[in-house]
């Protein structure tokens, strides 16, 4: 049967709904074999078919170049038997037919139909988005993507759970302004030593002239490039602040993500990113931004997890493996270690005993199965790349620490030195008095503590008990519920120190037989670990309840209620996030004196002690200047022989001995003399000692 029109090259399908006039039309082409061979013959004359015909007939009419001779017969015999089936009454599966095909089947004698009286009919074509578009559509999702909310509320929780950190960012500074000062400083120092003379980093400009003198105490050098913007001590405040909301921030992320990838569900993962942030212990420790920069710990750990296809809820899946994960965490886990081993060492030895319980319990599983577990040479690469970069900086950082020990042996560690930190049971249920709720409730328990700032080691009584429901109700397996808790009640007990049975059998092995355990100086600090699983178990149970929820909402018919239950699941996020507000001061921090500021060095500050050193090396950050004085961990002998031989300064012997150290300048703050020997000395003549004396502001300049 033809498919084209003749005379017609560009014929169109005819649309959908054959008239009468093609019906007629086409059974009088039917019925005329002679017209209609005419008219196969002048059609193959011309090019066959039409040049809308898509149908495999006209595709090979088209290929062959004498369709017009070889078939007439063919055609003839075609158009007696449509003739015939017109004759029997099977038009109209003819009109069916050519519908499905969406070509017009009419010969010459029909009127073709114009398809443009239907276009009004069809659907307008959809525009297609300009570049501005799809970049605000990109935008959009990346927006309400959950990463990029929950790093915003992590951010926004941050800021209001620290305020007003950021009311006075340059000239207040959280909980004190000792051990902040110090910190301050070594940010300061290391950005400003990395961009002058990067060979000199260890040798810091204080304690001059002592040497390795910036691994006197853990040095934050993770936060390195932040140093590197502003100078002077307001700018060092200024960045303090800043690092100190964003180490809140980064805690609750990471707590959030690890929570997430181990398969708790959103609000169960949030649970554990605050819990494990704002834990009432937690508020004793603001003063030591090196301890609350722990957000590396549950990151790396989510991006290694991550990378390895693992979850606590799903076990192992191999086709969720993805090298760059891997990468990901073990950088993240070498910047983690950068900041300090107080909290980077037991990181990284958990990392090592991780990795040996891996490897074990893989090979276990391929003996027993008889068959290989998926695991991969990329992967392989990645960790033994990653871990290598993770061993170099540990031992890159850990070079300067066993240097100072070699030249100064008295600054490790004893064990009756951690005798004086170790907490005792009670601790676990004492808050600090920084807690709003319950600071000052448990006062009298904080005075039994020998020193409570170490002791108090409350980690949230919500939190407690949310983790204990999740031992009888949660998402996560009975015997992954068992081993949290053997691991909650396993760090208590290395937090107890020598409490828990002297330590015989927790704490003192460790401290004698793994190398750098001996500079920990506080137990008490591994209760973040205690935290981070509490928070686990608590996500496990509010995860369970969530999805309960959920389907206890799609069985409700009308589903009125379901809303009310939904906001019911916030309770535990809610009371988590009160427990942990904190009434912790921020001081104003003392100001440069004007002397410091046009000071040469090497100089010394008096007075001279832990505390005022603290701002002296804070105030050396305009210029860096060399300074004798400085405060750490640990107090060098000859810094305690300069402080006791300037005593009586200014005399004979304590100027000799200043110049045998190279100091030339001296510089004594009036405001702080009041019941010193210099109170009396400060204004007595030097023309006799060969040195020069100046007041500059309200300090008096003496060079040497």
């Amino acid at each position: 049967m033809t498919s084209g029109q003749p005379g017609t090259g560009n014929a169109r399908p005819t649309p959908t709904g054959v008239t009468a006039e093609s019906q007629q039309a086409t059974t009088a082409a039917a019925g005329t074999p002679t017209q209609q061979n005419a008219a196969a013959k002048q059609d193959a004359a011309e090019g066959g078919t039409a040049a809308g015909d898509s149908t495999a007939e006209g595709t090979d009419a088209a290929k062959d170049g004498d369709a017009a001779k070889g078939s007439d017969a063919a055609k003839d015999g075609d158009a007696a038997k449509d003739g015939d089936a017109v004759k029997d009454g099977d038009a109209a599966k003819d009109a069916k037919a050519d519908e499905t095909d969406g070509t017009d089947k009419a010969d010459s004698g029909a009127k073709p139909v114009g398809p443009e009286r239907w276009e009004a009919f069809a659907s307008a074509p959809e525009p297609k988005p300009s570049i501005f578009s799809r970049a605000g559509r990109a935008v959009g999702r990346f927006l309400i993507h959950e990463w990029t909310l929950a790093a915003l509320g992590s951010l926004a929780l941050a800021v209001l759970m620290t305020w007003p950190t950021l009311r006075y960012p340059r000239y207040t500074l959280p909980q004190d302004y000792w051990d902040p000062s110090l910190q301050a400083w070594q940010m300061a120092w290391s950005g400003h030593i990395l961009l002058a003379e990067p060979a000199r980093l260890w040798q810091s400009n204080t304690f001059f002239p002592e040497l390795w003198s910036f691994a006197f105490s853990d040095t934050l050098l993770g936060y390195a490039p932040a140093g590197m913007l502003g100078s002077g001590p307001e700018d060092a405040m200024l960045r303090y602040n800043i690092m100190f909301v964003l180490a809140h921030a980064l805690a609750t992320l990471g707590a959030y993500a690890l929570a997430r990838q181990l398969g708790a569900g959103r609000i169960g993962a949030a649970v554990a990113g605050v819990s494990y942030t704002y834990a009432p212990w937690l508020l004793a420790q603001a003063g030591h931004l090196h301890v609350l920069s722990n957000g590396g710990i549950p990151l790396a750990l989510a991006m290694l997890a991550r990378g390895h296809g693992w979850s606590l809820r799903h076990g192992y899946r191999p086709e969720r493996r993805h090298d760059g994960w891997v990468y990901a965490g073990w950088l993240v886990a070498a910047w983690q270690l950068s900041l300090g081993f107080g909290i980077g060492l037991p990181f990284a030895y958990f990392l090592a005993g991780a990795v040996l319980v891996a490897a074990v319990l893989f090979f276990a599983r391929r003996l027993r199965t008889r068959q290989a577990v998926p695991f991969g040479r990329r992967l392989f690469v990645a960790d033994v790349l990653g871990g290598v970069l993770f061993a170099g900086v540990g031992l890159l950082m850990a070079f300067p620490f066993f240097k100072v020990t070699e030249l100064h042996p008295y600054a490790e560690r004893t064990i009756g030195d951690i005798s004086l930190f170790s907490p005792p049971a009670s601790g676990f249920v004492t808050a600090p008095g920084e807690s709003r709720i319950w600071g000052g409730l448990h006062e009298g328990a904080r005075a039994a503590l020998p020193w409570h700032p170490e002791m108090t080691l409350l980690p949230g009584f919500v939190l407690y008990a949310l983790a204990a429901g999740g031992l009888l109700f949660s998402v996560w397996r009975l015997r992954h519920r068992l081993l949290l808790l053997a691991g909650v009640l396993l760090t208590m007990a290395f937090a107890m120190g020598t409490r828990f049975f002297d330590g015989t059998f927790t704490y003192v092995p460790l401290f004698e037989h793994l190398p750098g355990w001996s500079g920990l100086r506080t137990p008490g600090r591994l209760m973040l670990w205690t935290t981070l699983l509490l928070g686990l178990l608590a996500a496990g149970a509010v995860t369970a309840l969530t999805d309960r929820v959920r389907e206890l909402t799609a069985q409700r018919i009308p589903s009125w209620p379901g809303p009310w239950l939904r906001m019911a699941t916030l309770l535990p996020l809610l009371l988590v996030t009160v427990e942990g507000l904190n009434t912790t001061p921020h001081p104003v921090v003392p100001t440069q004196p004007a002397a410091m500021r046009s000071a040469e060095g090497p100089l010394l500050v008096l007075p001279s002690n832990q505390s005022l050193d603290q701002h002296v090396m804070l105030w050396s950050t305009s210029g860096f200047p060399d300074v004798v004085n400085g405060g750490s961990g640990f107090t060098p002998r000859q810094l305690d022989d300069v402080r006791r031989v300037s005593q009586s300064f200014p005399d004979q012997t304590s100027v000799d001995y200043l110049r045998t150290l190279g100091v030339r300048t001296v510089v004594l703050l009036r405001g702080q003399v009041a019941g010193t020997p210099w109170e009396i000395n400060i204004d007595a003549p030097v023309d006799s000692l060969g040195i020069s004396r100046q007041d500059v502001g309200d300090a008096v300049v003496y060079r040497l």
